[in-house]
C-alpha cells in the first residue's frame, strides 16, 4: 500500500498540454460570441431579442443533454474517436452558422456547436493518460484553462466581429475546431484501456447519495444561477455600451481591460477564501457585489465610466465564484463521489446558460433592457438568500492511497476502518475493483504520522 504522490512524467506533460488546449479552444469557439451576437443579429433575417436569446443559449441545453451520452460512448468506442466526432459536430455546427444569413440558421448551428459535447471524454481520456497522484493538479489545469479561454473570448469576440463581421467569428471557431484534430491525434498520446475512475464521470450508486446533500445543491443552484445571470444580461450589455457612446469596434478593448482588472482584483479574495478558509463569506461577497452591479447598470445615465464600474464589480464577483466554487464541490463532495458531484454541477452550469439566454432574449422583447438587469438582479437576490443558509465548507483536501493487489475484501474492510481512525480522516471510500482508497482529510487536524505509519504498515505486509 502506498499513498499516492508524484511529479507530472513527461507523457502526461504532453496530454495534460494537449487535452487543456482542446478544451479552452472549443469554449473559446462557444463563448466568443456572447459580446457580440445581440450588437449584429440585425443583419440576421427574422431576428427578434427572444431569438438572439434563444441563439446565445442554445448551445447549453444540447450540452447538458449529451454529455453523458457522449461520456458512455467513449467508455465502449474508445476516448479520441468520440472526441474526434465531437470536434467534427462542433465545426459543423460552426460552419453552418457562419454561412447563416437567417436567426434560425444561427440557432441550428450553435446547437450543432452545442452537440459536440465531449467534456466528459475529454475528462476521462485525461484521467486515463495520468496517474491518481497528478490527476487533480491536471483537472486544475483544465479549470485554469476554461477560465483563460472566456476571458480571451469576451477580448477577441468583438475584434474579430469588428473586422470580418458576426459570419467571421463563426469561421474562426471553425478553423479552432479543424486545429483540434491533429492536436488530438498527434500530440496527445495513445491512452491506455483501464477501469472507470472515480473522480470523472457520474456513478449512478453515488447519485442519490450527492442529489440528497443540500449543501451539493446549494452549489449546484449557485454554478445554475452564475450563468444563467451572465447569459441573460449579454443580449442587454453590448447595447448599453453603445448607449454610452462606445463604438462596437472599440468594445474588444473595453473588456479587456475590465477582464484584467477582474482577475487582478479576484485573486487577493481567493487566497482569503482558501488561505484563511473564508469560503463562506468570499461566496456571499461574490453574489453582493454582482447584485449590485446589475441594480447599477440597470439604468444608462452613469456614463461609459460608470457602466464599465459596475462591469468591473460584476466580473470580479463572477471570477471569484467561477474560482471557488469547483473547490468546495471537491471539499464538500463524498469520498469517490468528486466525478458525479462535477457531473451535476456541470450540467446545471449547461442548462443556467441555456435558461438565460431565453429569460434574457423574452425580458428584452417585452420590456426592454432595464428589464433584463431588473429580472436578472431579482434572481440573484434570490440566490444570495438561499446561500445565507449555507454551512461552511468543511476544508477538506482528497487524498489516494493505491492498495496492494493480493488484499482480500475482508482485508480492505478491515483497512477501511483503520483509516477512518485516523485523526483528521473525515471520510473513506475503498473501492476493491480499483485497488484503491479514496480519503478526505482536514490537513490541520490530519494525525500524518499515524497516516504513513498505517500505509507502511500494509507495506510490510504486502
Amino acid at each position: 500500500m502506498r499513498k499516492v504522490s508524484g511529479l507530472l512524467l513527461p507523457a502526461e506533460r504532453r496530454a495534460i498540454t494537449g487535452l487543456a488546449g482542446l478544451y479552452a479552444t472549443r469554449m473559446l469557439g462557444l463563448f466568443m460570441v456572447l459580446p457580440v451576437l445581440a450588437l449584429y443579429a440585425d443583419d440576421l433575417a427574422g431576428a427578434t431579442p427572444l431569438l438572439v436569446g434563444l441563439a446565445l443559449g442554445i448551445y447549453g441545453l444540447t450540452q447538458a443533454t449529451l454529455q453523458i451520452p457522449f461520456g458512455l460512448l467513449s467508455d465502449r468506442l474508445g476516448r479520441k474517436p468520440v472526441i474526434a466526432g465531437g470536434l467534427l459536430l462542433f465545426l459543423l455546427g460552426s460552419v453552418v452558422a457562419a454561412m447563416a444569413d437567417t436567426i434560425g440558421g444561427v440557432i441550428l448551428g450553435r446547437c450543432l456547436q452545442g452537440s459536440g459535447a465531449v467534456a466528459a471524454a475529454i475528462m476521462a481520456l485525461l484521467a486515463d493518460q495520468t496517474r491518481e497522484q497528478v490527476r487533480t493538479a491536471a483537472m486544475a489545469t483544465i479549470g485554469l484553462s476554461i477560465g483563460v479561454a472566456f476571458a480571451v473570448a469576451m477580448v477577441l469576440g468583438p475584434l474579430v466581429a469588428s473586422h470580418f463581421g458576426l459570419s467571421g467569428v463563426f469561421w474562426f471557431t471553425a478553423a479552432l475546431a479543424a486545429l483540434g484534430l491533429p492536436v488530438l491525434w498527434r500530440l496527445v498520446p495513445p491512452a491506455p484501456r483501464r477501469l472507470r475512475h472515480r473522480d470523472v464521470g457520474i456513478d449512478r450508486a453515488q447519485l442519490g447519495r450527492t442529489l440528497g446533500r443540500p449543501d451539493l445543491l446549494r452549489l449546484d443552484l449557485s454554478i445554475f444561477a452564475l450563468h444563467l445571470v451572465l447569459m441573460a444580461i449579454f443580449v442587454a450589455v453590448p447595447f448599453r455600451l453603445l448607449d454610452a457612446g462606445l463604438p462596437t469596434e472599440r468594445h474588444g478593448l473595453a473588456y479587456l481591460g475590465v477582464m484584467l482588472l477582474a482577475f487582478v482584483g479576484m485573486v487577493p479574495l481567493v487566497v482569503v477564501a482558501e488561505k484563511r478558509r473564508q469560503m463562506k463569506a468570499m461566496c456571499l461577497l461574490a453574489i453582493t457585489a454582482m447584485l449590485a452591479s446589475l441594480l447599477g447598470m440597470t439604468w444608462a445615465g452613469a456614463g461609459l465610466w460608470g457602466l464599465l464600474g459596475w462591469l468591473l464589480l460584476y466580473f470580479i464577483g463572477f471570477n471569484l465564484l467561477e474560482a471557488t466554487l469547483p473547490s468546495m464541490i471537491s471539499k464538500l463532495a463524498p469520498a469517490g463521489a468528486k466525478g458525479t458531484a462535477m457531473g451535476v454541477y456541470s450540467t446545471s452550469q449547461f442548462l443556467g446558460a441555456f435558461l438565460g439566454g431565453v429569460l434574457g432574449g423574452a425580458l428584452s422583447q417585452q420590456w426592454g433592457l432595464p428589464a433584463v438587469f431588473l429580472g436578472a438582479a431579482a434572481l440573484t437576490a434570490a440566490w444570495l438568500a438561499v446561500m445565507v443558509g449555507m454551512r461552511q465548507p468543511p476544508h477538506l483536501v482528497s487524498e489516494v492511497v493505491a492498495l496492494d493487489d493480493d488484499h482480500g475484501d475482508d482485508a480492505l474492510e478491515t483497512q477501511m476502518a483503520r483509516f477512518a481512525e485516523v485523526a483528521g480522516v473525515e471520510d473513506v471510500l475503498i473501492v476493491p475493483e480499483e485497488r484503491l482508497a479514496y480519503l478526505k482529510v482536514d490537513r490541520q487536524r490530519l494525525d500524518e504520522e499515524a497516516l504513513a505509519r498505517l500505509i507502511d504498515t500494509g507495506r510490510e505486509h504486502a
